[in-house]
């Protein structure tokens, strides 16, 4: 594919040689001299003299490289919309295979794949273009929209719902039962029956392996454009909102409330019960254990400012040694202190 061709799909300012054919997109490192890379950070620029890529995504020309330029406002953005140019992934044609199992009262729209071993129970109604891979079970009374994708050992269970342009991964479970258990007199625990559902919203991606509960009343809610990393537990009763992050080995204690563009990096937590507002940026193993105001940004167990931990991060090595200067100190005013008591002196002020 020709580079000005590329250019024009994505709209990009071409700075060079529009001729050069392509052949596909790599990362700035690995790309070869008939491959489009790209540079979305800045700290990255000196790996651009040496990359051995034929073209590079920018967002400013490159002048002291003799390599072709697309100027773009989003090179990352620009970059994926680039790689569909080179690969899609395989799409299995529409039909239902004769090893899937399908309740007669079931009922899916037109243009639907259904792989073998699939599971589809009572009453369930799935929309049209739906792609369910092999041994995805879907519970009595599920009712999912149009574009639907479940991946091979994806499960949405009874009742629950599940919006327009929809993926799950391999292996989530989407509506197991929430973590919910009273306790007898004799110690042992009673299980809570968990009466409510799950709702997935449009546009929403949750990616392998995640557990999404159902409430014990209720609902629990993955709001619109939510994407969902691996390895991620939201418990019941939670609301994942619109456009939130989750990444990898998050974990949501039941009733938390996410709004709106919440990021949540990878292994951190929040205890339940409590709000990260608007906007808020949870950090890397961040323990959050209250409420997160709109636009903060909180990191470390228990969770607080971010720029207050990045200090006490940078303290923590030095404590040590800033012990044992303390302990020194200590021990030479005592040694002083006996001094002044042998020989009946009084300290002034400012000794």
């Amino acid at each position: 594919m020709k580079l000005r061709e590329i250019a024009d799909y994505l709209g990009c300012e071409l700075v060079g040689d529009g001729e050069i054919e392509i052949t596909g997109v790599a990362g700035i490192e690995q790309a070869g001299p008939s491959e489009l890379t790209f540079l979305a950070n800045p700290k990255y620029a000196p790996k651009v003299r040496r990359t051995r890529a034929a073209a590079i995504l920018v967002s400013e020309p490159v002048r002291d490289h003799p390599i072709v330029s697309l100027v773009s406002r989003n090179p990352y953005l620009d970059f994926a919309r680039a790689l569909e140019l080179f690969y899609r992934p395989p799409q299995p044609a529409p039909g239902i295979h004769p090893l899937a199992w399908i309740a007669p009262s079931a009922r899916i729209g037109e243009n639907s794949y259904v792989g073998p071993f699939a599971v589809i129970e009572e009453d369930v109604v799935i929309g049209r273009n739906a792609r369910i891979y092999p041994h995805v079970v879907i519970y009595r009374g599920a009712r999912i929209g149009d574009d639907f994708c479940a991946h091979s050992h994806a499960v949405v269970r009874e009742f629950c719902r599940i919006g327009h342009r929809v993926t799950l991964g391999n292996g989530v479970v989407v509506g197991g039962d929430g973590f919910g258990f009273a306790h007898r007199a004799d110690g042992t625990h009673y299980k809570i029956v968990q009466s409510g559902i799950t709702v997935i919203e449009d546009d929403v991606e949750i990616q392998s392996l995640c557990s999404i509960d159902r409430a014990t009343v209720g609902e629990t809610r993955i709001q619109r454009g939510a994407k969902i990393d691996s390895l991620v537990q939201v418990g019941h009763a939670c609301v994942v909102g619109e456009n939130a992050l989750l990444c990898a080995q998050v974990g949501l204690a039941g009733s938390t409330v996410l709004e709106r563009n919440v990021v949540m990096a990878g292994q951190s937590g929040a205890a339940g019960h409590l709000t990260i507002h608007a906007g808020a940026v949870v950090y890397a193993q961040a323990g959050v254990g209250g409420d997160v105001p709109a636009g903060a940004a909180v990191a470390g167990s228990p969770a607080f400012d971010a720029a207050q931990w990045r200090r006490a991060v940078t303290a923590f090595p030095k404590l040590p040694e800033l012990l044992r200067t303390v302990r020194e100190l200590k021990k030479r005013v005592e040694e002083l202190e006996k001094i002044l008591a042998g020989s009946g002196a009084q300290p002034t002020r400012g000794e």
